[in-house]
């Protein structure tokens, strides 16, 4: 157990508190984490990235404004720089489910920031009177959502998405001469090749980054300036939009200020719509992961059309037993997804007058559907769509041997022959081809082609 020596004693405004001797940050971060032992979830590294990076611009343009004098201006900004390098991380230990606000880790930032500014200045930097200048928790958070949730999705959502719809149509293109059944309502309908399956997928994942893009450009515009309501008390009226252009020369995304302060610290619609699209996303996967569960399911009894790639055994108790666990698992982020975007939901709707009051799950769910849809697409994409094998005599011996081809007759036998047809073949267990040469007058070659599932499958593939 830590003793009385392990700490020392901080001041703030509403007393004395102890804290870790060792600890960068100082009383008002302590007392979070006193007040807030509930999940042990901290903020993700990109949350305390885009803090610091917000925490040195500011520090730079206040300078540039003449209100920092520049000795004091480079300390804060090397500081923040380290803390946004993730230096520092473990020093930023407080619960996500804290003041609606984010207040606590805003001053967990400015405390850390200034502690560490002091030791490479030789002399005081205070948390609010210089790393806060011209800030108020109420800007700074919903600024850091933005930031972060930008990075995120640039850096990782979108380009993992990329990943695996080009793989898909990698895929597709091996797999063009593969004509299997088409599948309505889980039954048999007419053939389609393998290609177009699969193509359907990327291109749902094509339009899905659409829609997260187009998103984007409403998490653009940054809430710094605005301070506390949204009048921008305290700050120089060129100071948001000084930062947003630093922090978009800084980090190469078209980050702006807000056209309207009020809008951006009452309100997380930005970021309802994007976890919005998030959920889209999750839903185009989780349709992805059920047909490829359903296609490899077998291998005896199941459809089996494809062969996933065996990457671990199946079960403790039947031998030899292979499960399609890739799937399985991008399913189970799916889910997440969804669940996430239910909360963030409730959370934008929590905007009370000037402030919305639950900006730290709002980032912290935001954040991790961002991460979870990148990385899981990445995995699915090596793990199991780049490595199935189709298994294409299976599934053109199933398309010819189906009473659904009769559909191809009906311009010249009608709908009802062609029923009475397709049930004969089906009660007989014999090829529609063979039945139609008895029932009807159609010359044998002519059946062939009519026939063929593969003549079916007009169209090209997606790109």
């Amino acid at each position: 157990m830590a003793g009385y020596s392990d700490y020392r004693a901080e001041r703030d405004s509403m007393g004395e508190v102890l804290v870790p001797r060792k600890a960068l940050y100082k009383a008002q971060t302590q007392r979070a984490v006193n007040n807030f032992p509930i999940s042990g979830t901290r903020f993700p590294r990109t949350f305390i990235r885009a803090l610091g990076l917000i925490k040195a611009a500011a520090a730079a343009v206040n300078r540039d404004l003449g209100l920092i004098e520049d000795p004091m201006s480079k300390a804060i900004e090397e500081a923040a720089g380290e803390v946004a390098e993730g230096m520092h991380d473990e020093h930023f230990p407080i619960d996500i489910y804290q003041t609606g606000s984010g207040t606590s880790t805003n001053m967990n930032a400015n405390e850390v920031i200034a502690t560490l500014a002091t030791s490479k200045l030789g002399s005081a930097v205070h948390p609010n009177d210089h790393v806060n200048m011209g800030q108020s928790s109420n800007d700074v958070i919903p600024t850091a959502i933005h930031v972060s949730a930008y990075l995120e999705t640039a850096g990782r959502t979108l380009p993992g998405l990329e990943r695996l719809a080009s793989t898909l149509l990698e895929k597709a293109e091996s797999v063009d001469g593969v004509v299997k059944m088409g599948r309505t309502h889980l039954m048999d309908a007419l053939p389609v090749r393998l290609s177009q399956e699969v193509a359907c997928w990327a291109e749902q994942l094509r339009q899905s980054q659409q829609r997260i893009r187009a998103s984007l450009s409403r998490i653009s515009p940054l809430a710094l300036g605005g301070t506390a309501v949204g009048t921008g008390v305290n700050a120089h009226p060129e100071f948001g939009p000084r930062v947003a252009k630093l922090l978009s020369a800084r980090t190469g995304r078209p980050f702006i200020s807000s056209r309207n302060y009020f809008v951006s610290l009452s309100s997380q619609d930005a970021a309802v719509e994007l976890s919005g699209q998030f959920k889209a996303t999750a839903v185009a996967l989780l349709k992805i992961c059920n047909d490829l569960r359903w296609m490899n399911s077998g291998p005896i009894a199941g459809f089996a059309e494809i062969a996933l790639p065996a990457v671990q055994p199946g079960s403790s108790i039947m031998p030899g037993k292979v499960n399609p666990v890739i799937p399985e698992a991008v399913a189970m982020v799916c889910a997440q997804v969804i669940g996430n975007d239910v909360t963030i939901t409730v959370a934008g709707q929590s905007g009370n007058f000037q402030l919305n009051v639950m900006l730290p799950v709002v980032a912290h769910n935001l954040l991790e559907s961002a991460r979870l849809l990148g990385r899981a697409s990445e995995v699915l994409a090596t793990k199991a769509v780049a490595g199935f094998q189709a298994n294409a005599e299976r599934t053109r011996d199933l398309a010819e041997r189906n009473p659904i081809l009769v559909t191809a007759l009906n311009p010249l036998i009608g709908y009802e022959m062609g029923a009475a047809v397709a049930k004969r073949a089906y009660a007989e267990g014999r090829r529609v081809r063979d039945v139609a040469a008895e029932d009807t007058d159609l010359a044998p070659e002519d059946l062939e082609r009519l026939l063929d599932p593969g003549s079916m499958t007009r169209g090209g593939i997606a790109s």
